[in-house]
């Protein structure tokens, strides 16, 4: 059965990195505008690094700020206290129905949307 699965941004570094042990799940795939904007802005980006990440995106629907996932974002963060860019991250998950994939700790333990951890290469 295909997944309708949020990744993280961690999960898409590890994935670029070559350092996932398992493979992507099959089925849709997307991510947050907050990851979007966290893989571009990265500092230590150099041009191949931007490239990989540019053709990635054009794997995967980005999903904007549209006012389900603003609703979804600030109940989250008041109920949750997160910071607002993985209250947005989570937002996005329950608004769009997806599993979240991340490796952050905290939003696993939380479990506010079904969430699930990749072993990575050591």
């Amino acid at each position: 059965m295909a997944l309708s699965v949020l990744l993280n941004t961690n999960i898409v570094l590890y994935f670029l990195g070559g350092r996932l042990a398992e493979p992507l799940p099959m089925g849709e795939l997307g991510i947050s505008v907050i990851t979007e904007l966290e893989l571009l802005s990265f500092s230590g980006l150099d041009a191949a690094g931007e490239r990989a990440v540019r053709s990635f995106l054009t794997e995967v629907s980005v999903f904007d700020l549209a006012a389900p996932v603003k609703d979804a974002a600030v109940e989250v963060r008041r109920r949750h206290a997160l910071r607002l860019p993985d209250a947005i991250v989570v937002g996005t998950a329950v608004a769009h129905a997806m599993r979240l994939f991340t490796n952050d700790e905290r939003l696993v333990r939380k479990q506010i949307v079904p969430t699930t951890s990749i072993r990575l290469i050591s």
